[in-house]
């Protein structure tokens, strides 16, 4: 009997076991069903988006390549904009209208259809004629204070405002300088009313002074008088094909659309509504597909997109699928900034190279090929150039807010990154691998749980409270890119040291005092970023990490930038030329035994040295000289006083572009190589407290015809400057600063044909306007700041300001 109850008992063990394994194979049975699913999707999405007709790997590659030899245009010029002349007759009338009071103007419209383009056009165009301008971008993320402090600085403020002035100090300065002067002020991109109400008892005088606001919000619209609101419409159905072929057809002669082409050109304008930037985007994309079939494909996706998306979405969803997986993964990095955030060539460049979006082609390093993905990304209207460098390269870059919001929105849906912009922390998906946080409170961190979060982009918002990067740090194990710039930080956590896979650390302008030792762990790192911080010395291990390729580290010693030594870089770890892969190096002082370490970086592109003694110069310059890719060099003597010798100074590349001396000049300096032979490769060159005793444009321009860009900073010289006919025939920037012997300057008719910007600044001698400044007819900036007492008495008396009014921006 008591068999026969553990046999019954046994039996229903085994049924309840055997009921269990049947329902977990039949969920297992489901899952396997719902994953064919979903593989049946992919396989649908890439017959879809990869059909035998799509060129194939070779024939693309070298289209862009050749792209990229017919120079595409970077910039919007005037002969780009259409569709916008009565717009902006309308909004150059309102400008100019009877009224004396304060008028606002208002330009409404949806994302897209070119508010801030055309209200930009008219003001390059109209603000030569108003005494002070600035343009302001607010997007949703502001504070009163900053915007009170961009204001203030474009509006002829010299010095970085006193972070103890608050809001009302700062409004009353603004008072106190817009006082009795016509002024136009841009706010770019409001979307609340509260943003011109909270600085509006800023903007207070009777000179005719106009304020435009552009805005997607019809209430933010209702701010000016309805006769002075300007909403956009979309283009028309000629305007629009016209700015399609700009676009599709920028390198045929008066951008004529192909007979051929006319067809199916006319029915992908259709799709777009009008709307410039979907014009504009889908024009790009393809303009370097030359084959109908290509067109017809894309059409056909195009189609298919609208069926479930908008017009824009539509457009960007067949951009983006164009896209390559090293370019998509680019592109959606960029997500991570913050809205209308300018983003840094450089920085973007090492981004990309840590995260591994990007490899080694046909010999180009990482970081070249990645500066060629950003190029791509301009000429395909997905991301926007900010500002140039004097180099004539995109320094800084955005998205465009429409485009940001659609590539936030697909980041999140791969779940390749999740923004934060806003002041709380939103919902998100514990697997997030790629998180932005701006705005995060001072308890976000501590309760974050990221196991699988790889990147913190977080751009001024980490408070200084030890626990919240702990938290981070100890919470994210997989971590590869940590960049916390401009955070309240003051020390990094020993902790750090366990992030195996850590290839980038950002800690630039933040309170950071010293790095912890473990750092040398972090073998896989690729870069440091330390600069402008309170970081004295690196520790002793930094020359285990083997992979490091960019080294940023220096110190303010005088954030006014008064003394010599303003700057201070880094004492040469010993074992330096270990770090054999460093391209950048940026700054390290030094020493008696620098030359022999640095014989071994040969990948060095960019280098600064500062502290050099004239005992150093001999070996050290004679490295320097054997450096075969270096491009960019710094070399700052260890005083004002000491006197370095270029001699040995004998570049055998021609790479080098860039060079910047601190310091005294030894005799015949201009008659050594770097001057006499390299001189005609040099496009920028910076010279501080070199005291050459005579005038230094006279004699630095027969050796540096292709210079575009110099400066001269703290140096005695001749009384009189002169700039002879023909010099510098490649020069876009001039800057003269702190030429205390300086009292006059002639510019004969022919010098300088290509100068866009002339900054002369604390000249104190100068009592008198430039002869022939009015004949340089390129010139877009003009600053003319503390000179002489009498200057500015000579410049109204002479009539100068109607002399050169073709200048858009003047500051005296």
């Amino acid at each position: 009997m008591l068999f026969n109850l553990r046999k019954k008992v046994s039996s229903r063990k085994f049924f309840i076991k055997a009921t269990h394994y049947v329902k977990v194979f039949s969920e297992i049975a489901n899952n396997v069903v719902d994953v064919e699913k979903e593989i049946q999707l992919v396989i649908q999405m890439k017959d879809q988006w990869l059909q035998p007709s799509q060129l194939d790997a070779n024939t693309l590659a070298e289209m862009e390549r050749q792209r990229s030899q017919d120079g595409f245009p970077e910039f919007v010029k005037d002969e780009d904009l259409v569709g916008i002349e009565d717009n902006r007759i309308l909004l150059t009338k309102w400008l100019y209208s009877e009224e004396q009071e304060n008028t606002v103007i208002t330009v409404s419209g949806m994302g897209g259809l070119g508010k801030s383009t055309l209200v930009s056009n008219v003001y390059e165009r109209e603000k030569i004629n108003f005494s002070a301008n600035a343009w302001i971008v607010v997007s949703q993320v502001y504070t009163v204070d900053a915007l009170l402090r961009k204001l203030l600085w474009k509006i002829g403020y010299t010095e970085q405002p006193s972070s103890q002035m608050d809001v009302h100090d700062l409004k009353k300065e603004i008072q106190k300088r817009l006082e009795n002067r016509k002024y136009l002020i841009v706010l770019d991109d409001v979307w609340e009313q509260e943003v011109y109400f909270q600085i509006r008892d800023a903007f207070q005088n009777l000179q005719g002074s106009r304020i435009i606001i552009t805005t997607r919000k019809d209430h933010v619209a209702g701010i000016s008088p309805s006769d002075r609101h300007l909403e956009l419409q979309p283009l028309s159905n000629s305007d629009a094909f016209d700015l399609f072929c700009r676009r599709a057809f920028y390198n045929q002669r008066g951008h004529m659309c192909p007979k051929d082409f006319e067809i199916i050109a006319a029915s992908i304008v259709e799709r777009c509504h009008g709307l410039p930037l979907a014009i504009v985007t889908i024009g790009s994309l393809l303009s370097s597909r030359p084959r109908l079939d290509i067109w017809t494909q894309k059409y056909n996706q195009l189609r298919s997109e609208l069926s479930n998306n908008d017009h824009v979405r539509a457009i960007f969803n067949l951009s983006y699928h164009d896209l390559s997986d090293d370019l998509r993964n680019c592109f959606l990095y960029c997500s991570l900034f913050p809205e209308d955030h300018p983003m840094p060539r450089d920085s973007l460049v090492r981004l990309w190279v840590a995260e591994g979006f990007v490899v080694s082609k046909e010999k180009n390093t990482p970081e070249v090929v990645a500066e060629g993905n950003l190029m791509e990304l301009i000429h395909r209207n997905m991301l926007e150039v900010v500002e140039t460098d004097e180099l004539g390269r995109v320094s800084t870059c955005k998205m465009h807010d429409i485009v940001r919001e659609l590539a936030i929105s697909v980041a999140k849906e791969e779940r390749f990154a999740s923004a934060n912009d806003q002041r709380e922390m939103i919902q998100m998906d514990k697997d997030v691998r790629r998180l932005s946080a701006c705005g995060w409170k001072e308890n976000t961190a501590l309760t974050l749980k990221l196991p699988r979060l790889r990147t913190v982009v977080s751009l001024g918002v980490i408070s200084s409270s030890p626990g919240m990067l702990s938290s981070i740090l100890s919470e994210s194990s997989y971590l590869s890119v940590l960049e916390l710039q401009d955070s309240e930080i003051t020390e990094v956590p020993a902790s750090i040291g366990h992030l195996f896979n850590l290839r980038y650390i950002g800690l630039r302008r933040t309170k950071v005092k010293s790095l912890p030792d473990s750092v040398e762990n972090l073998s896989n790192l690729h870069t440091l970023d330390i600069k402008q911080t309170k970081i004295e010395k690196l520790p002793r291990g930094i020359v285990k990490i083997r992979k490091l390729r960019h080294l940023l580290a220096d110190r303010y010693a005088d954030e006014k930038q008064t003394e010599f030594r303003y700057f201070m870089g880094m004492h040469a770890p010993k074992e330096l030329s270990n770090l054999e892969e460093l391209q950048t190096l940026e700054t390290v002082e030094s020493s008696n035994n620098l030359a022999e370490q640095l014989k071994k970086l040969m990948q060095l592109s960019s280098l600064w040295i500062d502290n050099i003694s004239a005992a150093d110069c001999a070996l050290l310059f004679a490295t320097l000289s054997d450096m075969p890719l270096l491009s960019s060099l710094l070399l700052s003597a260890k005083d004002e006083n000491e006197t370095l010798c270029f001699e040995a100074l004998k570049p055998k590349s021609t790479d080098l572009r860039k060079l910047i001396i601190r310091g005294q000049w030894a005799k015949g300096t201009l008659n050594w190589p770097i001057f006499l032979d390299h001189g005609t490769h040099l496009k920028y060159l910076a010279l501080s407290w070199c005291d050459l005793g005579e005038d230094p444009l006279k004699i630095l321009a027969p050796h540096l015809p292709n210079l575009t860009f110099l400066k001269l900073n703290n140096m005695h010289s001749a009384n009189t400057l002169v700039l002879s006919a023909g010099s510098f025939p490649s020069l876009k920037t001039l800057v003269l600063k702190h030429m205390p012997d300086v009292s006059q300057m002639n510019i004969i008719d022919g010098a300088l044909p290509c100068i866009e910007g002339l900054y002369i600044v604390s000249l104190l001698k100068l009592d008198k306007v430039p002869q022939g400044i009015e004949s340089l007819g390129s010139l877009k900036k003009l600053w003319l700041l503390s000179l002489h007492k009498d200057f500015r008495s000579q410049w109204v008396t002479s009539g100068m300001h109607q002399k050169i009014m073709h200048v858009p921006e003047i500051r005296v």
